[in-house]
């Protein structure tokens, strides 16, 4: 069982910038690809950002130019960059990781709200 604690979600205003911690608890099978999701109200939870282990980045294209994944492998630690924030960000922001068998681990959420 991993576990997952978020930090540095808030209030922000449009343009500013937030930055997400996500620490994950040692696991036996190890740690392998990591990443954010995120869930408006009255919306589905959709991809933000993932990392592979080796660093290999993906984003889904709202956040493309304006995010920035970040691992730190020694630490267990996955960060998410967001600068030039929009109201259209605002949403929970959950942190997720996969260990080597596939099982996928979730943490509890961060709230960000972005101000017009």
């Amino acid at each position: 069982q991993v576990q997952l604690a978020e930090s540095g979600g808030g209030l922000q205003q449009a343009g500013g910038s937030l930055r997400l911690s996500c620490a994950a608890s040692e696991t036996f099978f190890g740690i392998n690809g990591m990443g954010w999701y995120r869930q408006a109200p009255g919306k589905q939870r959709e991809l933000v950002a993932t990392v592979t282990r080796d660093g290999s980045t993906n984003y889904t294209d709202s956040v493309k130019g304006r995010f920035t994944i970040s691992r730190d492998n020694a630490k267990n630690m996955v960060y998410l960059q967001m600068n030039s924030l929009k109201p259209e960000d605002t949403a929970v922001y959950y942190c997720t990781v996969d260990n080597y068998l596939g099982t996928s681990y979730w943490g509890q959420g961060t709230q960000v709200t972005v101000s017009s």
